[in-house]
């Protein structure tokens, strides 16, 4: 069964690699899902042959992170900016002044986040950030659901270890449905994808991170035996070893070939699918790299030039606002059109009331407008030179322009909000249009447009409507005829088999996303549960803080809340997380409690397999548990509980030989709670922090 895991891990890893790094796949996403499940579930059944790097851990776990400080063997220094080309010039003076005739590589500089990969023997061993660019965190469980990061190298020729740098980037793509999840749940959308990448590298849940589809581009490698003389050549060898090198690099041999260089780029990069903000400039050789060395701050062989951001002035003509599906007003910008980074702007966010008072923007005034991480509007500041005398501070609104309810404004929260959820028109009309999306209900025939058709004629004034409407509701209203109303309520129908947690997420209580949506979910089980459940039981769910917490509570609530719900109960949505099939009896009958965190699972995870081989799970210690299973910071308090009772403590691998069928040697079996406590937990299981592998570290200095 081995051979049959490991192969199927080379062939995912292969079209990976040409699917990700070459844009080159060789099977459809059907084949390719269907190999990757049968991976997953030869892993569950065989979980001795656990390998840190497989490319099942490319979709995460749903684990909290702890991200440990590790200490760069190499620090990671800064580059010298520039917006000038006669500074640039006067750089390539001076290399030719103290080292002679020298060729450099021109890269695009990417606007990301930087990080550090350490390889060993062709396997990824860590992935650091830069920190202070002396110590970094440790984030590899992240970076490992990067799925254009190598997890095993291709060929031969790599050194036995080495490092290589680059940047985590968030393509556009990425960003704009990621800001459109953000605002949807009414959290502030990210300022510009460098930021979104780098929120999304530092996520406790390495599953979350999975589902923001990050990419990585490597453009350095840093170690004491690297075969190469150049760093271009460095560069093309790490390509043949499957890692994701730009095509944009270029060998430049004077300062002509960099000015071309640079021009082109300038305007080319816009095409591009993910943000540049400039280009570096490298002196290809390391032996002149050696020679020409560094300052306290950054190497003297290299030097990154600025784009200069793209900007336009217009004039403000007036401000509209809109009201989202949790309430969240918006005010956006009417401008008169500019042309802007090869488009015309006509409108642009202006995020909240504190935004508009900081800069201070009035009706009428000449604006500067940029394009935030190259794709969208932002008024960045105003032309007081052109501001008319009569002028006036702009006011904010103080009720809902659509419902006319006095606006409340939370404390901690820079937005303003319509609390009349029940019955403001652009609120009622967007929970439905999130209730019957993709990644919610699922429910096909249905668009914005529809949604609004059938409640402007009176068909729908809430979600759990849907489940009434009937054949001849739909088909005579305009663009709908009985093809249209058949796929309708044929959809309609089959969302009634959509899982628990899709449910949860659909109804849209404010701030419970996808991911949260899921772990409510797994944590509870049951709507019931979770309609019942505390703040502070709500809060012991994974990735459920105390502001989702009150969130949670404040919606079943609502007596309006409560009766959607329960009509949605009545029309046969699923309302919990049905009985899985047990894989094996080797945990028959056995309670466990978990406390801690694990390195290879999650405690969801770790539920799931005690359930699904038999066993059952408990919230405390007591008299009748049978086993402890401890990892890093574990409770004192059940700890001690558990040595008092005299219950088994066991660590994570324990448990996992003992889903094949090898009990741990403990002193104290189950129901034998009169012997003496058993063992103390080992040591690096229960008392020790991850570890931060700030030992032998080796001091230099390399970009």
């Amino acid at each position: 069964m081995r051979e049959k895991i490991e192969l199927l891990r080379r062939q995912i890893n292969e079209h990976n690699y040409r699917y990700y790094v070459l844009n080159d796949p060789l099977i459809g996403d059907y084949e390719f899902d269907a190999l990757l499940r049968e991976l997953q579930e030869l892993e569950a059944a065989h979980p001795e042959f656990d390998d840190p790097n497989s490319p099942t851990r490319r979709v995460g776990s749903d684990s909290t992170n702890e991200f440990a400080t590790v200490e760069h063997r190499y620090p990671m220094l800064s580059l010298s900016n520039t917006y000038s080309l006669d500074e640039i010039r006067e750089f390539d003076a001076r290399v030719r002044k103290e080292v002679g005739e020298a060729e450099y590589v021109c890269e695009l500089k990417f606007d990301g986040t930087a990080i550090s990969l350490t390889y060993e023997n062709g396997r990824l061993l860590r992935a650091v950030t830069r920190g202070d660019g002396t110590r970094g965190d440790d984030v590899t469980a992240n970076v490992r659901t990067i799925r254009s990061v190598p997890l095993q190298l291709r060929g031969a020729g790599y050194p036995a270890y080495f490092e290589i740098r680059g940047e985590i980037l968030m393509p556009f793509r990425s960003f704009e449905r990621l800001n459109r999840e953000r605002e949807d749940i009414g959290e502030t959308p990210f300022a510009n994808p460098r930021n979104a990448a780098a929120g999304s590298l530092k996520q406790q849940s390495s599953a979350e991170t999975a589902r923001r589809e990050l990419d990585c581009t490597l453009y350095s490698l840093v170690g004491d035996d690297l075969p190469f003389g150049t760093h271009y050549d460095s560069l093309m060898a790490a390509r043949e070893w499957g890692f994701k090198i730009s095509d944009q690099i270029a060998l430049c041999r004077d300062m002509n070939e960099i000015d071309e260089y640079i021009r082109r780029w300038d305007k080319a990069r816009k095409e591009l699918p993910f943000a540049t903000d400039g280009v570096v400039i490298k002196v290809d050789s390391f032996a002149l790299q050696h020679r020409l060395g560094y300052t306290a701050k950054a190497p003297r062989w290299a030097v990154a030039y600025k784009f200069k951001a793209e900007q336009a002035l217009t004039r403000l003509l007036s401000v509209d606002f809109q009201v989202g599906r949790t309430g969240a007003i918006t005010p956006v910008a009417n401008l008169e059109p500019v042309l802007l980074a090869g488009t015309v702007v006509k409108r642009a966010s202006l995020h909240n009331a504190e935004q508009i008072a900081l800069l201070d923007i009035r009706l009428g005034d000449h604006v500067y407008v940029e394009k935030g991480g190259e794709i969208i509007p932002k008024i960045t500041g105003v032309d007081l030179s052109s501001r008319p005398m009569q002028s006036e501070p702009f006011r904010f609104i103080t009720h809902c322009p659509c419902c006319g309810t006095e606006l409340v404004k939370y404390e901690g929260e820079a937005r303003h909000y319509c609390p009349n959820q029940s019955h403001c028109p652009p609120q009622i009309v967007g929970r439905m249009v999130h209730f019957i999306s993709r990644k919610a209900m699922n429910i096909d025939g249905l668009g914005d447009e529809t949604v609004q058709l059938l409640y402007d004629a009176g068909l729908i004034s809430d979600v759990a409507d849907l489940y009434r409407l009937r054949r001849e509701d739909l088909v005579d209203l305009p663009r709908l005829g009985d093809k249209s109303a058949d796929n309708i309520l044929r959809s309609i129908d089959a969302s009634r088999d959509v899982p628990f947690q899709r449910v949860l997420f659909a109804i849209g209580i404010r701030f419970v996303g996808e991911t949260t949506a899921k772990n409510l979910a797994l944590h509870f089980r049951s709507m019931d549960a979770l309609m019942n459940a505390t703040p502070e039981e709500l809060a012991a769910a994974d990735e459920v803080g105390d502001k989702i917490a009150l969130s949670i509570v404040d919606y079943f609530r609502d007596e309006a809340n409560r009766k959607i719900v329960a009509r949605l109960r009545e029309s046969g949505l699923r309302f919990e997380i049905g009985e899985k099939q047990l894989l094996s009896n080797a945990l028959d009958g056995l309670k466990f409690v978990i406390s801690g965190t694990f390195s290879e699972h999650s405690r969801d995870q770790l539920k799931e397999l005690i359930e699904s081989h038999g066993g059952r799970n408990q919230s405390g210690v007591s008299a009748n548990t049978d086993y402890l299973l401890a990892g890093d910071r574990i409770g004192p308090a059940k700890l001690n509980k558990a040595r008092k009772l005299g219950v088994r403590i066991i660590g994570e691998e324990d448990f996992v030989r003992m889903l094949s069928g090898d009990m741990p040697d403990a002193a104290v079996a189950p129901g034998d709670k009169e012997n003496p406590p058993g063992p103390e937990p080992p040591e690096e299981s229960v008392d020790k922090m991850a570890a931060s592998d700030q030992n032998n570290v080796k001091q230099g200095t390399l970009f």
